[in-house]
Order: C-alpha cells, then structure tokens, then sequence
C-alpha cells in the first residue's frame, strides 16, 4: 500500500480573504499589512476608496501579497516602504487577523469532513493523510494516482465551498515533498509525486525550497556551488557533515533525496496562547498612556477570547516588549487560580508591567497566557486578593 501525505496551502491567504470582502480589487496588486490604519474610505457614491502604497509612511510590513502585487517583487515579510518603491500603486489594505482566524477555522472543518485527523501547522496549512481512505489507491483510466488525485480535488472544492477561497494541494509518500509540492502549481494546484518524479520534478528546484534550509544555510549551500536539490543530491555525504555537522549534513542528504519518515503530528495542545501587535511609531507608557491602555486591554480581551474557544484557562499570565533598542523584556507571574477572564487577565498583566523598565520607548507589546488547563479540568481555587486598585503604568 503506497503511503499517501498531503499538504494543503491557502492560496494567498489573508489578501484571499481580503478579496472576498473587497471584490472590485481582484485582478490587481494587493499588499496587506502595516498595521490597521488605512482602512478603506466609503465615496459620497458608494464606492471605496483605497489606500496606495506609494503614500505609505512606515516601518511596517507586507504581511502578504496578491499574486499580481508579487509579479513585482513584492512578498510578505518584505518592509512596506521597500515594497513602494517596488509597486507603488498597489493597493494597501489593513490586516485583520480575527476575521483570517475565522476563515482558518471553517477550512479546517471542510477538511475534516473528509479526513479523521489533521496535523494543524498553522493559520493557512495543514497535513492530512489519504492512504487509508477508500478508492486512494486505485488507478482512474491511464492515471495510476487517480483514486488519491480525486480525493484531494474533492476536498479543494469543500474547502472553497466553505471558505469561498482556493487552496493548493501536495500529495506524495511524505511530508517533505508534499510541503514542496504544494508550492508548485499555484494558485488551485493539485500535484502528486512519487519517488518515480524525484530527479524531474524536484532535483531542478533551487535547494532552499526544502522546509529547514534557511538563509545561512542556502547561503552556505551557494558558496559550495550547490544551488539546486540535485547538487545536493549529487554532493558527497561526508563532505556535508563535515562542514554543517553530523545530523544537519545527513538530513541534507536525506531531503535532496526526498527521504523522509516523519509522522504526522495530531497533539497540538498548546503550553502557552499569546497575543502581541508591533507599533506604526515607538511609544512610550508616561507619553502614550492613553492609546497603550485601550492597546493593552484590546490585547487581554482577544488572549481571553482565544481561551474560551480553545475550551482552556490559564494559570500564569505574562507581558513582553519590545524596546526602541530592539532589546526584550519579559515579566511573568502565576495566578492563584485559573482563569479566561479578560479583566482578571488585564489586571494580573498590568502587574507585570509594575515589573518592568519604562523609561525606554518600546516599539512592541505582548500578552501572553501559560499553564493551560482544558476548562473542564481546573479546579476550583480560592480567589487571591483583589489587585485592580494598585495605579497600573496604563
């Protein structure tokens, strides 16, 4: 029985949902991100208008792009002021990750009509195995995969039956390949490959589209003239661990040549849930007390809401920041009880903050809530001293 893995990435995800709510911009280049302060502005005649790139003034950042915004160059992760310079008569639109969340969620469930279990790895991906599923293994006409290729389209359109979004698909005998191959036929692809394609197919790829070579590594990689999977695949074994380690440079080997035997991950408990928002300018808590309080508080409400639908309560509840020096600060303290209250949250998160330096502006600001415990689990504690009246930074 071949072993069947998929992948299965959003197709430009969050500007995807962007779309949806703005459907006169399809067609064109959208870039999302830099923050929530450019929302569209409804015309005296109905219509919308949008914020452009080129007047852009920032330090932030693409959080996406449109296909059409990344036939410039532009991609997420990219500085906004690069990217206008790049294409600046792309439209910029806000981020809104409440509603991407949302979507994760309902595609995540079209999924899971199909398959028992997915291995959740994160907002716009998952895996899934298809090898058991009936009719996966059978040939349709002169297509040796059809029974797998079928299946995987039959989850496509669930997901944009649910979604009103286009996702792309991997399948292969692992999670390696499936993750590269995912990438290959965007957007709505749906590739297979087997061991049989290996030396077509993906020894021709540049070798940093393996999942865990990063930038230094590539950049390694480049200066020893193997540029492509296949030059990794043709490369000495001994040489690579000699010159990146035992383990790394066998893995190296091991992925040029599609060998992977990794299981799917279907525990995701999470230790820890947080919630943070990087600043348009550097603020600071005796200056900007005003806007980091209602900053501070929208925080704690959404880390409370994530709880609830997670079903869990925390036990110990801590605050980061970022400073102006780009240094990080962290406080962190347990409650006496369990909790997924936002005030008891706020208030406990307002202590920490009784903890840490503020002479500095700070360019960042986290919250973030550990010790978790299924709700249904937690025992009753007996409420500590009540806090929320100590004079709290904001």
């Amino acid at each position: 029985m071949r072993r069947w893995i998929a992948h299965l990435d959003m197709d430009a995800f969050f500007a995807s949902v962007e779309l949806l709510r703005y459907p006169e911009l399809r067609g064109q280049p959208v870039v999302v991100g830099g923050g929530s302060r450019h929302p569209p502005l409804v015309q005296p005649d109905g219509t919308r208008r949008f914020a452009r790139l080129r007047d852009y003034a920032g330090r932030g950042v693409a959080t996406t792009a449109t296909y059409e915004a990344r036939a410039f160059g532009v991609h997420s992760g990219i500085g906004l002021m690069k990217a206008a310079a790049l294409a600046p008569d792309a439209v910029l639109l806000p981020t809104d990750f409440d509603e991407y969340k949302r979507m994760s969620r309902l595609f995540k469930q079209a999924v899971l009509e199909h398959v028992a279990q997915i291995d959740d790895r994160g907002i716009d991906e998952i895996y899934f195995e298809l090898t058991d599923l009936p009719g996966a293994q059978d040939a349709v006409g002169d297509d040796p995969h059809g029974g797998v290729r079928a299946i995987a389209a039959r989850i496509q359109q669930a997901v944009q039956a649910a979604t009103g979004l286009s996702c792309s698909i991997g399948l292969s005998p692992n999670k390696l390949l499936s993750k590269i191959c995912s990438d290959l036929e965007k957007p709505r692809g749906l590739t297979v490959i087997t061991e049989a394609d290996i030396a077509a197919r993906i020894w021709p790829l540049p070798a940093k589209r393996i999942n865990g070579i990063g930038p230094k590594a590539n950049a390694k990689l480049d200066s020893l003239g193997l540029r492509t999977i296949g030059d990794l695949a043709a490369a000495d074994p001994q040489g690579l661990i000699e010159r990146f380690g035992r383990s790394y440079g066998s893995w190296l080997t091991e992925a040029a040549h599609g060998r992977d035997d990794r299981p799917l991950s279907y525990s995701r408990d999470p230790k820890s849930i947080s919630r943070e928002t990087t600043f348009e300018r550097d603020l600071h808590a005796k200056h900007d007390r005003e806007e980091l309080g209602a900053l501070f508080t929208r925080l704690c409400e959404r880390l409370a809401d994530d709880l609830k639908r997670k079903g869990v309560v925390a036990k110990s509840v801590g605050v980061k920041l970022r400073q102006d020096d780009f240094r990080i600060v962290t406080r962190e303290l347990t409650m006496d009880r369990y909790t997924a209250d936002a005030a008891v949250i706020r208030r406990h998160a307002g202590l920490c903050l009784k903890r840490m330096p503020l002479e500095r502006r700070f360019r960042l600001l986290g919250v973030r809530a550990g010790h978790l415990l299924a709700a249904d689990q937690a025992a009753e504690m007996p409420a500590g001293q009540e806090e929320g009246q100590l004079a709290l930074p904001f």
